[in-house]
């Protein structure tokens, strides 16, 4: 069976997307499918819904101590500190309970496309700036954003460039790049299909360009299209990638 060592990073991003409200359709679809389902779950997701939120600002140990002190310092019965103890650890075990639940579903409805896509997209490095790129600072402006990981000041501040030059082939791949790492694969789409369709003949980025779009459809679940950005791409791991896909 597949190591699952890593899940509980993967089953923590679903909770909050779902949360906040940020899950892509398709996987918004899946998790309410089975919340419907599911009468028991969906009681458990409402209850972690309220423990997620309240222990949002400080972490699981800064309860547990405080939890302690206060039952130190107060005087209740042994029977009443007991009955404490126990819906204390049984509110830790429902969260628990409700994680491996959840493991189970990513784990057995993800599909095998999405997990290939999990396994293999990492947004592009991205560049650096130079002395001769100074009439360009607001695109390296938005740029350190995007090293930093602030997808979306990135992507506000690369919107507003592309409004004013929608056909800038570099522009648009970074900015479909962008919205990919902030899990917003369909937005992503239109942006590299069009630096493909807008590149000039020595954009150094077109190869990547394929390799993006052809996980952008993996993701997606169109299978024909990404199996032809992907091998137009012809990387090795582009390669790589097709060899895992279904005939």
């Amino acid at each position: 069976m597949k190591d699952n060592s890593n899940i509980s990073q993967e089953i923590f991003e679903a909770i909050e997307r779902y949360i906040n409200g940020t899950m892509e359709p398709s996987e918004l679809k899946d998790f309410k499918d089975y919340l419907k389902i599911d009468a028991e779950f969906k009681s458990q997701v409402k209850d972690y819904r309220i423990i997620i939120q309240g222990v949002k600002n400080q972490s699981l140990k800064e309860e547990l101590n405080t939890f302690h002190d206060e039952i130190i310092k107060s005087e209740i019965p042994k029977a009443a500190l007991k009955k404490a103890r126990y819906l204390f650890i049984s509110k830790i075990a429902a969260m628990a309970a409700i994680i491996v639940a959840i493991g189970s579903i990513w784990f057995f409805s993800s599909s095998p496309n999405q997990k290939i896509y999990a396994n293999y997209f990492k947004p592009y490095p991205g560049l650096t700036a130079t002395m001769s790129d100074t009439e360009n600072l607001d695109f390296y402006d938005a740029m350190v954003y995007y090293k930093q990981k602030k997808y979306d000041l990135a992507i506000e501040k690369w919107q507003v460039l592309s409004n004013k030059k929608p056909d800038n082939d570099t522009l648009n791949y970074f900015l479909g790049i962008a919205y990919m790492a902030n899990k917003n694969v369909d937005k992503a789409i239109p942006l590299l299909q069009k630096t493909i369709e807008t590149s000039h003949s020595g954009f150094s980025f077109i190869y990547d360009a394929y390799y993006y779009l052809g996980l952008a459809y993996l993701k997606e679940g169109d299978i024909n299209l990404a199996k032809k950005y992907l091998t137009l791409s012809n990387t090795n791991i582009s390669k790589e990638i097709i060899l895992e896909l279904p005939n």
